[in-house]
C-alpha cells in the first residue's frame, strides 16, 4: 500500500496558521498545536495520495470554499483553547 496518503486539509490548516503571525504570537508551540488539532477535528477529511493533483485539480470556487471553511474552524479552535487553557 502506498504510504503517501494523507489529509489534505492538514497541509492547508497548517499553511494558515503558520501565516497568521498574531496567532503564533499569542499562543506557544503547545497550544498553536493544539489549535491545529482541532480545527482539523473540525474540518472534512479529504484523503488524497498526490498533493499536486489537489492543487491541480481544486476550482478555484472550491478553494475558496475550503479556505472559509478552515479559517471558520481556526477561529472555533482558537476560542475553544482560550475558554480551556492547558494546565501545566
Amino acid at each position: 500500500m502506498d504510504g503517501n496518503i494523507h489529509n489534505w486539509y492538514e497541509r492547508l490548516v497548517l499553511e494558515q496558521l503558520s501565516r497568521n503571525l498574531k496567532l503564533r504570537s499569542e499562543f506557544g508551540e503547545e497550544s498553536m498545536s493544539d489549535i491545529a488539532c482541532i480545527t482539523l477535528n473540525h474540518l472534512p477529511p479529504k484523503y488524497v495520495r498526490h498533493s499536486v493533483d489537489m492543487s491541480f485539480y481544486t476550482s478555484p470556487t472550491e478553494r475558496t470554499e475550503m479556505d472559509e471553511r478552515i479559517s471558520a474552524a481556526i477561529s472555533a479552535a482558537v476560542e475553544f483553547v482560550r475558554k480551556h487553557p492547558a494546565k501545566t
